[in-house]
């Protein structure tokens, strides 16, 4: 209710927006893949801190694709642009004076859309989550991330009843590249050696250097 939501912003003025995609990642994860992670990560962090979040936006700019996958939804750069700084500006009327926008996708017309907003007051912190080191959690760190190792891991973890590992496709792409290759499954990476307990320790440390570097808390327990 309005006056619950007033009350909570006047003891911590900050908003939590997660902001997925709908896009394929391989034939072994859902299209809201990205969506899932930063769902959890909103609720979690919500629940933890006492911070309100905002419903989730749904769609963002996806992958470029060399063919199309069935399902796909995207925006254009702009339109996800204009449509979060509507957005932003609707809640800084109301009281919000710090965006946390929590997205798992480092396409980079995506992160334009979301790094460029622009409020009249209000801080807007935009955070990658797959943007961090994730170096000593993988076996293959260095190679592409998409619907691959670190993705199908958190989704082992955060929504296994989701993951088809039996339809994991490992394909590896060295080099640069504008677009995902046609011949790709839908992924770039090394899906198969995902693992559930992986998943768990990869989600703990997002968990724990959003909670403590981006909200300023001290090192959390596990969620």
């Amino acid at each position: 209710m309005a006056d619950e939501v007033r009350f909570i912003l006047e003891r911590d003025s900050r908003l939590l927006v997660p902001v997925g995609t709908c896009e394929q990642h391989g034939p072994h994860l859902p299209l809201g893949c990205d969506t899932i992670i930063v769902e959890r990560l909103a609720d979690d962090l919500s629940a933890s801190f006492d911070i309100l979040r905002a419903p989730t936006i749904e769609y963002g700019v996806n992958t470029a694709t060399q063919r199309p996958y069935a399902g796909n939804a995207t925006v254009r750069r702009k339109t996800l642009h204009r449509w979060m700084n509507d957005l932003l500006g609707s809640w800084e009327q109301t009281g919000v004076d710090a965006f946390i926008i929590l997205t798992a996708h480092g396409h980079d017309p995506h992160q334009e859309a979301l790094s460029t907003l622009r409020t009249r007051r209000a801080r807007v912190f935009t955070v990658d989550v797959f943007a961090l080191d994730f170096g000593g959690h993988l076996a293959d760190p260095d190679g592409p991330m998409h619907g691959s190792e670190l993705d199908t891991s958190l989704l082992l973890y955060l929504a296994p009843q989701l993951v088809r590992m039996e339809r994991a496709q490992d394909f590896v792409h060295r080099g640069a590249m504008r677009s995902l290759p046609e011949r790709s499954p839908g992924s770039l990476g090394r899906p198969t050696l995902a693992t559930r307990e992986k998943g768990e320790r990869l989600y703990k440390m997002i968990y724990e250097r959003i909670a403590t570097r981006v909200l300023g808390a001290p090192v959390p327990p596990a969620p």
